[in-house]
């Protein structure tokens, strides 16, 4: 057990009087992995990794999460579906009930931080109910150095506590479950859920709040890597269109794969200290990097093995699609440590559009830069979720809506103004969807078009071509592209039947416009004048 007046003195400023009889603190993951096993929390797999189910809930819970209103947020936050308001007599009933519940529990204790640029971190002191969760957050949290002092006040704390249940007629939520930021109290409840994404998700939604409201730094929803010469890129993109797949570059380093932060000084950096990577169909041959990251120390969630085996079949999806892994990511051969680096000089707006209307790659200016990234464009094709049985928009705001506590607009300008501070960066949407047709006709752009393409972008090739301007989304779309054939560039090429192709577009183009009437009394002239142009002639 920990010293008790280490562990008291380090949990008085989280509300606990007196620390719980049992508590464990700052673990190494070889006693964290031993005492999940104790308890039953997991099992081990044949590589060593530690593999434990979420329970009842195998993602994150949106309409579950809440932001206390008080007279520090009533108008700074952006109220509404993405953040309900919460009464903060509620959340302080709500914590006295939490801490009455450990108090008798085995708890594990964890001082950590967010942000890897120093003058930018978030000291944080998590408190969990389950020791694999204090795994979790030892992976995917940053840590301090060995030996490193972390007696500190926090800047944010978490209290987690699957266990514990709300009653929501006498707590207010609105079920048993719940995820509750307090700015004020500097604290996030999370309870009667085991989905340990929820930490990792309510520390990046502070981040969204506190860096651009109070520290003039951008929060973005994105990977990141940098040359060898030290050219940043950065990758934005909803599930499914190639984020991960595309920043992985074994001739760039690794700065992140989730979330990072864009400071006034130009320089970029990492929230996190690992990765949560979906699982679902791994293989070593897709994705070699994440696949030798599954070692002892890291975890997987909700997987499944083969049968008589401890060999995980991540071809399973009997407890959810959402199949995870979390490690450090140090376990990436090509990380870079600490994960910062100077400003992007590339940023790459990545969409999987199923209606094949954009093209493979354009590139955007201010305006549309944007448009697209308060847009945040992908579109579902059948099979990605149950009822869906032909291609659906999504639109979610700066690539990341669930995350953000301010209005998107406020985001949007932010990267208009990088965009102003650094005149030789370079915006492209790219497009790994479909080509030659919609879903159902056209076929998937190849992924090596795809890799081609951001090559060439990267390698500064493409400020040598001619390009033209879309006639309905107005990007500019290059006329050639090394190792690319020239006929599929321009969408509406790729189509036999151009008519088609005219009036799909013409129907995407009026979808963006519908999408954006919510933000448009927000806007600016600056952002509008990036929408497309609904009513063209072909």
């Amino acid at each position: 057990m920990a010293d008790p007046k280490a562990v008291a003195a380090r949990l008085a400023p989280l509300g606990f009087a007196q620390a719980p009889t049992h508590t464990h603190l700052n673990l190494t993951p070889a006693a964290l992995v031993g005492h999940a096993l104790r308890r039953g929390e997991g099992t081990l797999t044949d590589t060593g990794a530690l593999m434990a189910d979420t329970g009842q809930f195998t993602g994150r819970s949106p309409k579950d999460r809440f932001v206390v209103r008080d007279e520090n947020t009533t108008d700074s936050v952006w109220w509404g579906d993405i953040n309900i308001p919460f009464d903060p007599a509620k959340f302080e009933q709500l914590h006295q009930k939490m801490v009455a519940y450990l108090a008798n529990k085995e708890v594990f204790v964890r001082d950590a931080y967010a942000g890897a640029n120093p003058d930018y971190q978030l000291k944080l002191r998590v408190v969990n109910e389950l020791a694999w969760h204090n795994l979790f957050c030892y992976n995917m949290f940053l840590r301090p150095a060995a030996g490193a002092d972390t007696s500190w006040t926090p800047d944010f704390s978490i209290i987690c506590a699957p266990g514990f249940e709300a009653d929501p007629a006498v707590d207010g939520t609105r079920q048993k479950n719940f995820a509750i930021i307090d700015f004020t109290r500097k604290l996030i409840l999370i309870g009667g859920t085991g989905y340990a994404g929820e930490m990792k998700k309510g520390i990046f939604g502070v981040l969204n709040y506190l860096l651009p409201h109070e520290r003039a730094t951008l929060s973005m929803h994105c990977s990141a890597n940098v040359g060898a010469s030290g050219d940043t890129a950065i990758f934005f993109g909803l599930s499914g269109t190639g984020k991960t797949t595309l920043s992985t570059d074994p001739n760039r380093g690794l700065i992140g794969d989730d979330e990072h932060g864009w400071t006034p000084e130009a320089g970029v950096f990492n929230f996190e200290g690992g990765c949560y990577a979906k699982v679902i169909d791994l293989s070593r041959e897709k994705e070699p990097e994440i696949w030798d990251a599954i070692r002892f120390g890291a975890i997987v969630e909700n997987t499944r093995f083969q049968p008589d085996t401890h060999t995980v079949d991540f071809a399973n999806k009997s407890v959810t699609e959402n199949t995870r892994t979390a490690y450090p990511i140090s376990f990436i051969a090509n990380a870079i440590e600490p994960s910062v680096a100077s400003a992007p000089q590339h940023i790459f707006f990545l969409t999987a559009d199923a209606f094949g209307v954009l093209p493979p790659i354009s590139k955007l200016d201010k305006s549309h830069a944007m448009y697209h990234f308060m847009s945040g464009y992908t579109a579902k094709v059948a099979g990605t979720e149950m009822g869906i049985t032909e291609p659906q928009t999504t639109f979610s705001a700066c690539f990341g809506q669930v995350f953000l506590p301010l209005h998107p607009t406020r985001y949007a300008e932010m990267l208009g103004q990088k965009m102003d501070e650094n005149p030789d960066i370079n915006v492209w949407l790219i497009n790994t969807g479909w080509t030659g047709g919609s879903y159902g006709t056209g076929h998937r752009m190849k992924l090596g078009h795809t890799r081609a393409m951001i090559t060439a972008a990267l390698s500064g090739v493409l400020n040598e071509v001619h390009f033209k301007t879309h006639p309905i989304f107005g990007v500019a779309v290059p006329g050639a592209v090394p190792g690319v054939p020239s006929e599929i560039l321009d969408p509406r090429n790729t189509w036999a039947d151009k008519a088609a192709y005219d009036h799909t577009a013409a129907d995407l183009a009026e979808k963006f416009v519908k999408n954006f009437e919510k933000y448009a009394d927000f806007a600016s002239a600056e952002i509008l004048a990036g929408a497309p142009k609904v009513a063209v002639e072909a």
